[in-house]
């Protein structure tokens, strides 16, 4: 039986472009707010991942087949909870922005690394080895993401004068963090914009390096 497949609407470059869409309105957020407290940054950070879960349990059903989904299945479960866990108002403090956002970079980096990592191992196409890449890729930021958090001390506050501007001001590690993980977000941004806008092999080509004896 050929294993040659219909072509999907949606492929895997259109959740890649999604998922840097939401990665960049993070990163303009962050960018461009002089507040960089907790409530900002969990604020922003939960927009930012219950948005990617979002698109990538729809991704699981629209784009990959049966077999292949429980990688974006789990990403997506992992980032609606992290979502969910920091978008209480009232619960908005440094303590919770390092733990869900360390917990979540952690956890869902070392998945995606692993996924990405796997699936370069056991695909044969051209086209599948580049985005198993582009996972194992996404997923090491993500885990730089929160190794760099846990250097953050999130009690630090280092108080500075600008004699320019005649004022006093105070650098916490809130600030740090938050920033640290604006920087994240325009990276990956770029990143899977461009991952997105690569070209692919031709789906002959892919056909026909995936099934060189033309059965399943």
């Amino acid at each position: 039986m050929s294993s040659t497949s219909v072509p999907r609407t949606f492929e895997v470059r259109h959740v890649q472009m999604a998922r840097a869409a939401f990665a960049a309105l993070a990163a303009a957020m962050i960018t461009f707010s002089p507040d960089h407290s907790a409530t900002v940054g969990l604020s922003v950070f939960s927009g930012f991942t219950i948005a990617t879960g979002i698109v990538l349990l729809l991704a699981s059903w629209l784009v990959y087949p049966a077999g292949a989904r429980w990688p974006a299945i789990t990403l997506g479960v992992f980032a609606v909870i992290a979502g969910m866990a920091s978008g209480v108002a009232g619960l908005r403090t440094s303590t919770l922005f390092f733990s869900v956002v360390i917990s979540w970079a952690l956890a869902t980096g070392f998945f995606e690394t692993l996924a990405g990592w796997r699936a370069r191992k056991s695909v044969a196409s051209t086209a599948a080895k580049s985005e198993a890449r582009d996972a194992l890729t996404v997923g090491i930021l993500t885990l730089v993401l929160g190794i760099a958090l846990l250097f953050v001390p999130a009690q630090y506050a280092l108080q500075y004068y600008i004699a320019d501007a005649d004022q006093t001001f105070t650098l916490t590690g809130i600030t740090i963090g938050v920033g640290v993980f604006g920087a994240y977000a325009a990276i990956i941004a770029v990143f899977l914009a461009i991952a997105a806008l690569s070209p692919r092999p031709a789906p002959a080509e892919s056909a026909q390096t995936d099934t060189p004896g033309g059965t399943a």
